[in-house]
């Protein structure tokens, strides 16, 4: 593992002036526990430091172009050593579901009638 930081530890943004910036290793670590697991970002371990951080973190590198570049030097560096098989090609057809309330279903159910304003007759 420490060859593999080796590679990407140059790429990340280097830690800004004021506050002690968390360690950019177990961020990094943080993030791809959290998208290796589907956990949510609240149910971080602590051992990877407070989650808003890590998610914050996340976050700025998707938006400023940081983890493109990462992929992009990992697939060079190792394509320069041989260790990739061009042959091979993965496509993910992974399906997510919405919630049916996010889909527009109504609040009480597909089993519940309306009720009628018409008295009961009996």
């Amino acid at each position: 593992m420490d060859e593999s930081w080796a590679l990407i530890a140059p790429l990340l943004a280097p830690g800004r002036m004021g506050r002690p910036v968390r360690d950019r290793r177990q961020v990094v670590n943080g993030i791809l526990w959290k998208l290796s697991t589907g956990a949510a970002w609240r149910d971080l371990p602590e051992r990877y430091g407070p989650w808003k951080t890590v998610y914050d973190r996340f976050r700025l590198w998707s938006a400023d172009g940081t983890w493109d570049r990462l992929l992009a030097h990992v697939q060079q560096h190792s394509d320069a050593v041989g260790t990739v098989d061009w042959t091979i090609v993965c496509v993910d057809s992974t399906t997510v579901r919405a919630h049916q309330h996010a889909a527009g279903a109504r609040k009480g159910g597909p089993g519940k009638a309306k009720r009628s304003a018409a008295p009961a007759a009996g």
